[in-house]
């Protein structure tokens, strides 16, 4: 049984103290991290959130009976230690470690808690695999790195709420328990055990309960909120997430985007010291997608995507021919001074890369020192070939590479390959942070699997003005008062101007394919409220999960949240989701019937 603290009380954290204290009486609290016992000494690396202290037990300072209970000390115990800090002498000096001048000499201890060997390596250096770490999440949050994670994860929460609070904006929160409004992601459903058979929804964001407080007058709202949504999960997603949510009244698009900008400055200035220049570059939609072909380019390089559509629509070369006739294009990425970097081999992998975004292949030509190589170069005159190089910038020690098809699976297939053929090349600079506003969103996008169109952002989104005439007769065409930030090729936040009018809220509910009675029993609440006197408003809402990770420099949204999930939605240490007793399901009204129907 651990010891009892019985008044002993923590004078400071390990990191807290610098040489400026040496002399001071101390008392620190933590886990043992590193012990070395050299007989008369032992040496104990002492660790909590912020760092590591030695502490030295001298058996010539202490009572042998102490002395014994020090020996008994092993990685993972908690103790808490009062002694003197003292400076450490010359070779004693440890430069790995921020306090590696100082030491404690202890006088007193109290060994608070035992531990078994653990699992897994407590430190930043652990082999274990991320199942077992998750597991044993309780032990892998001791890691220095991880404490580092939440930590920034914590100023980043801390940074919004001050921020805002100085822009006017109020804290709010919004209910956890609302109404299934399904349109977009799939909702978790909660059965009611007071109202039998009916069921209440997680939020996949506060959307509804926001713009319900603009129109009850409160203009500047903000909230750090618990999202949930049932989707299939990737390195960036979890189904129970968070995000900075705000919103404005009486706005447009650059009011929020400018408030925004604000806030985006002021964060990485305070968390990572960087200077974000202000405004952040504009891009519309349509021209990030010609450009770059993702609604979330990188702008930390070129390699700009190309069209050659009109230069190869008459061309002998059946595959450009028979896309520019359906209606598709012809676009390419020029690969500057990268001839030499990519063997045959390399190229095929290529090929079978775009393929998984739906493209029929890769098509290339490479202009080598003995002149132009390419499989398709023996179908193109002789003019075609001028003006292609000329086109897309093709000169000696060049590779490009083509796509011809659809426009989606151009965007799509060359979008990702300019990606990969930047890490291969090594031309994304590192600690570099491009911000970009994309702008002028598509409001409606065709979804094949439903038939009918589905709200590109969600459906409270409000067409531009000028396209809301053609939101009957041309769906499709309706460009939204919609924008996204984006960071370094991540979409990290996301938002719009609403619709504050019923009339054109119903159209657009028409427009998604839902009629009078659906769109009533759906967002009825919505639709009545907007009866009296709702004011235009906007917002945007951050993933804060997402914008920790790439603040903290990690790849895995897992590494900035405490407790999340894996790819199957699972917790491994929990081992959430589970079954419940016959009793609970009753009580709710529920019958688990299996896929046999029993």
């Amino acid at each position: 049984m651990g010891e009892l603290l019985n008044g002993w009380k923590r004078t400071c954290y390990c990191t807290e103290l610098t040489e400026d204290d040496a002399g001071r009486e101390v008392t620190l609290m933590g886990w043992v991290n590193v012990r070395r016992d050299l007989g008369a000494l032992i040496f104990v690396q002492l660790r909590d959130r912020t760092g590591l202290m030695q502490v030295v037990f001298d058996s010539g300072a202490l009572s042998p009976e102490d002395f014994a209970r020090a020996s008994s000390i092993r990685q993972e115990f908690v103790l808490a230690v009062r002694g003197t800090l003292v400076r450490r002498a010359g070779a004693m000096v440890n430069p790995n470690m921020q306090t590696g001048a100082l030491e404690v000499r202890v006088s007193e201890f109290k060994i608070l808690s035992a531990s078994e060997t653990p699992p897994i390596e407590v430190d930043d250096d652990c082999r274990a695999n991320e199942a077992v770490r998750l597991k044993y999440r309780y032990l892998d949050l001791r890691r220095p790195c991880m404490q580092r994670n939440l930590m920034l994860r914590h100023r980043i929460a801390h940074c919004a709420r001050t921020y805002f609070d100085e822009q006017g904006f109020l804290e709010i929160e919004t209910p956890v328990l609302t109404k299934s409004t399904p349109e977009g992601a799939r909702d978790y459903l909660v059965p009611s055990r007071v109202h039998p058979g009916t069921f209440y929804a997680l939020p996949q964001s506060p959307q509804l309960f926001k713009q319900l407080l603009m129109l009850a007058g409160y203009d500047r709202y903000m909230q750090i909120a618990r999202c949930f949504r049932d989707e299939d999960l990737r390195a960036d997603r979890q189904p129970d997430f968070t995000q900075i949510d705000m919103e404005m009244s009486f706005v447009e698009e650059e009011d929020v985007m400018q408030v925004n900008e604000g806030f985006l400055q002021r964060l990485f200035k305070e968390t990572l010291g960087v200077d974000v220049q202000l405004p952040l570059l504009r891009l519309p939609y349509a021209q990030a997608m010609a450009r770059f072909g993702s609604d979330k380019p990188d702008m930390r390089f070129g390699m700009e995507l190309c069209d050659v559509t009109d230069l190869v629509r008459g061309s002998g070369f059946s595959v450009f021919r028979q896309a520019a006739e359906a209606g598709g294009s012809v676009r390419c990425i020029n690969a500057k001074g990268a001839s030499a970097a990519f063997s045959r081999k390399e190229i095929d992998a290529l090929g079978e890369f775009v393929k998984t975004y739906r493209a029929k292949g890769l098509l290339w030509m490479n202009y080598r020192q003995e002149g132009l190589q390419s499989p398709f170069l023996k179908f193109l005159s002789d003019g075609e070939r001028e003006a292609l190089c000329a086109r897309a910038d093709i000169a000696p020690g060049d590779i490009a590479f083509f796509v011809a098809d659809r426009d989606e699976t151009v965007f799509a297939a060359l979008g990702a390959l300019r990606l990969k053929l930047a890490d291969r090349l090594g031309l994304i600079p590192e600690n570099e942070y491009k911000f970009l506003w994309v702008t002028d969103f598509p409001l409606l996008e065709w979804s094949e699997e439903q038939q009918r169109y589905v709200a590109m952002h969600h459906p409270f989104t409000s067409p531009k003005d000028e396209d809301i005439d053609k939101l009957e007769s041309d769906p499709g065409a309706v460009r939204a008062k919609a924008y996204d930030i984006v960071l370094n090729g991540v979409e990290i936040g996301g938002g719009s101007i609403r619709i504050h009018s019923a009339e054109l809220q119903r159209r657009m509910f028409a427009a998604l394919g839902f009629t009078p009675e659906q769109a009533q029993a759906r967002f009825g609440f919505l639709l009545d409220a907007f009866r009296f006197g709702p004011p235009p408003h906007g917002g945007l809402a951050y993933g804060l999960d997402r914008l920790a990770m790439l603040i903290c420099g990690t790849e895995n949204i897992r590494d900035v949240i405490a407790f999340p999930k894996v790819q199957n939605a699972s917790c491994p240490l929990t081992g959430a989701p589970d079954v419940v007793d016959d009793k609970q399901l009753a009580e709710l009204h529920i019958r688990c019937v299996t896929e046999d129907g029993r």
